[in-house]
Formats: C-alpha cells, sequence, structure tokens
C-alpha cells in the first residue's frame, strides 16, 4: 500500500513538472518570437490588407497590411514583460505590509489593516485606470497601477501567515532562547510565508497580464499605436462588421491560451509546494 501510494506520488510530481516545464517553454517561446522579432515584419503593406489566415500570414493582415501574427506576438511578448515587473512589485509590496503588520506594534498592524481595507474597497479596474491615466499612460503608468492595485490579497494572506507561525512552539522556543526579531524573521517566519509568497507572485501574474490588456483596450494603457494586444484588439473591433474575425479571433485568443498557461504554472506550483492539497 506505501508502495502504491509513493508510486502515484511520484507520477504525479512528474505530471506537474512536465506541466509546468512545457508552460514556460510555450511563453518563453511566445517572448522570444516577440522580442526578436524583425520591426519590418509587422509594419504596415498597403499591397497586402486585409488578408485572411494563409501559410504566409498566420494570422492574416490587417487594414494597413500589417502581419496579424508577429505583431500579436509582439504585442504579447510585451504584456508578458509588463506583466512580470508588475506583479513582482506588487508581490514585494504584499510582503513588506505582511510583514510589518504582523511583525511591528499593534498600531502599524492596525494601520497596514486600514490600507487594505481601503484599497479593497476600491474597484480595482478604476482605481488602476484613474493611476494609469495620472502618470500618463504608458509602461510606467501601467506598471505603477497594477503593481498599486494588486497588492492587497496577498498581503492579507501573508499577514495571516505570519501570525499563524509566530504562535508556533517554534518561535517562542527561538524566543525564549534570546533570538532577535531579525534573526526570528530570517530563520524561521520568512522561510515559513515563502511558499505562499511565490504561488501568490505566480497568479497575480495573469491578472497583470488582463488588466494591462483591458485598459490599453480602453485606451488608458500603452499607446493604441503600439503592437500591444489591448491595443489590436481595440482596433479590430471597428473591423468585425467587415467580416474580418481573424482580427479579433487569434490575438483574444492568444492572450487567453497565455493567461491560462501561467495560471497552470501558478496552480501546479502550490501542488508542488503542498501535495497534499485537493484539486477541485
Amino acid at each position: 500500500m506505501k508502495a502504491d501510494t509513493k508510486k502515484d506520488s511520484g507520477g504525479r510530481r512528474r505530471r506537474t513538472l512536465f506541466l509546468i516545464g512545457f508552460s514556460l517553454v510555450v511563453i518563453l517561446l511566445v517572448m522570444l518570437t516577440g522580442l526578436l522579432a524583425d520591426p519590418n515584419l509587422y509594419r504596415a503593406n498597403y499591397t497586402q490588407k486585409n488578408f485572411p489566415p494563409s501559410a504566409a500570414h498566420l494570422f492574416g493582415t490587417d487594414y494597413m497590411g500589417r502581419d496579424m501574427f508577429f505583431r500579436t506576438m509582439k504585442g504579447l511578448s510585451s504584456s508578458i514583460l509588463i506583466g512580470m515587473f508588475a506583479s513582482a512589485l506588487s508581490s514585494l509590496l504584499s510582503i513588506v505590509v505582511g510583514l510589518v503588520a504582523s511583525c511591528g506594534s499593534k498600531r502599524a498592524d492596525q494601520i497596514c489593516l486600514w490600507l487594505i481595507n481601503c484599497f479593497m474597497g476600491i474597484p480595482g479596474l478604476v482605481m488602476l485606470m484613474l493611476i494609469s491615466y495620472g502618470l500618463g499612460g504608458g509602461i510606467k503608468g501601467v506598471v505603477v497601477g497594477v503593481a498599486v492595485t494588486h497588492w492587497p490579497d496577498l498581503a492579507r494572506v501573508i499577514r495571516a501567515e505570519v501570525l499563524s507561525v509566530r504562535s508556533s512552539q517554534y518561535v517562542q522556543a527561538a524566543e525564549m532562547m534570546g533570538r532577535t526579531r531579525l534573526q526570528i524573521a530570517t530563520g524561521h517566519i520568512v522561510p515559513y510565508v515563502f511558499p505562499q509568497f511565490l504561488t501568490g507572485l505566480i497568479l497575480m501574474f495573469p491578472h497583470a497580464i488582463l488588466h494591462e490588456a483591458g485598459i490599453t483596450f480602453l485606451g488608458f494603457g500603452l499607446p493604441l499605436e503600439s503592437p500591444a494586444v489591448g491595443a489590436i484588439l481595440s482596433e479590430s473591433m471597428q473591423q468585425i462588421a467587415t467580416g474580418q474575425w481573424w482580427l479579433v479571433l487569434f490575438p483574444g485568443l492568444s492572450l487567453l491560451i497565455i493567461v491560462s498557461l501561467i495560471d497552470s504554472i501558478g496552480d501546479n506550483v502550490r501542488l508542488l509546494m503542498n501535495p497534499y492539497s485537493v484539486q477541485e
């Protein structure tokens, strides 16, 4: 029985690692395709405008003759990089607020809880648009806006985890042995909350990408002339009535696939760190 359990656990672990590796390879290929693509590949070429999908143009061309495959890859690579930086900044803000709230004084905890509740009480998309617009849009506005609006949920989780570990016997024993707060934090608390932090960071990543594309679609993010997925979808919505379905289908489907792959990475990382969790 124990051998069968170990065998099942090992097989599940291998499948999980395979799915993580496969998702990472696909995302890396998309990023490299977009970053290394020659700008001439997605520039305007009016002799090839409104071409449907074909072997020469996998995603077809738009009303300016721009190749939609390379334009979509370029937009996805930009969205991935922006989402990466924004989610990293937001996660760092989360762990700082969570640690201050749980390890500091009672007054500090009250202030941090007030900040968390205040930010969670404001619609995230509205705040994101206001911050991005106030900073002039562009990459800076999107990154700062996403970072500022996505940290409260993870900060609340980290605060709860730190409060839990602080009451554990080994932390109390370390305090009785004369360990300083810094030693306890670096030796016991941070390693304990790191799995939750890492999982929260990865799961925040797809939300950052979707929100970047969303506010760009609404005109509050990246410039509409840039090869961003949100800008592509915003332009393409005006062409649906003319029957150019490929302008919306392929960029939107590509964005959905990338977001789903990143989300699956987060779920599988969480399963690796907590193999006894049950996935519904």
